[in-house]
């Protein structure tokens, strides 16, 4: 793939995460509708593209901490406050890859954690469980090595101790567990597909409408291959 080709030849150790959501997009796994832009004008036209609300965030391949430096910003329902989230995200972003991420706010109550780390002995490994901040405080996550079958995506799903939160509940209704399986499937795919990708993590990948949908993404790239 030239995302990562480029990449690989340009020294990155990382893709943005609009590159990484462009590789997965391409494995068929459903991503946020986003664009790119660098100027007010740019935003103006992709906030009225997308629709509020919006969220805007720093997009670099140096970045990889995102909130951690203030570059995220949710929930912005207007020109104002758009234009005004732009110039703050911007102040702040390091280096030269001053470009922001224009992206549709998707609401959902269930965070999922989906990713792929290459183990020295077993080789590309498939990783899910349970996502955003609970993803370190509860580390409920489970493994299976790639490549996986329907099978092994769904024992997957049913490893983690949470399982129940992919069912119908509380109002809210169950997660397409076909689509979920599809997204695990692509993810270790991907891993065997590239070796040059060390790791991906797709945290959260958000539930909208029984939907899994990749919110944000970030590829590892492994420069010694």
């Amino acid at each position: 793939m030239e995302i990562i080709k480029k990449a690989i030849e340009e020294g990155k150790k990382t893709l943005s995460e609009f590159d990484s959501k462009k590789v997965l997009a391409e494995y068929g796994i459903p991503v946020t509708q986003e664009v790119t832009v660098t100027n007010i004008d740019d935003l103006k036209q992709a906030a009225k593209q997308i629709g509020y609300p919006i969220v805007l965030k720093g997009n670099s391949a140096e970045i990889a901490h995102k909130t951690e430096m203030g570059l995220i910003q949710i929930d912005i329902r207007n020109e104002t406050e758009a234009i005004t989230a732009f110039n703050d995200i911007i102040g702040k972003m390091p280096g030269t890859e001053k470009e922001v991420l224009v992206q549709e706010m998707v609401k959902g109550q269930r965070e999922l954690v989906a990713g792929m780390t290459c183990d020295a002995q077993f080789g590309p490994c498939v990783m899910f469980g349970l996502g955003g901040i609970f993803t370190e405080v509860l580390k409920d996550v489970a493994f299976r090595v790639a490549p996986l079958t329907k099978r092994d995506a769904t024992d997957l799903m049913n490893d983690i101790k949470a399982t129940k939160i992919l069912d119908a509940v509380r109002g809210m209704e169950a997660v397409d567990r076909d689509l979920l399986a599809d997204i695990l499937i692509a993810v270790g795919k991907i891993g065997m597909d590239y070796p040059q990708v060390k790791e991906i993590d797709i945290n959260p990948l958000k539930i909208k409408n029984g939907k899994p949908i990749a919110v944000d993404a970030l590829i590892v790239l492994d420069n010694a291959e």
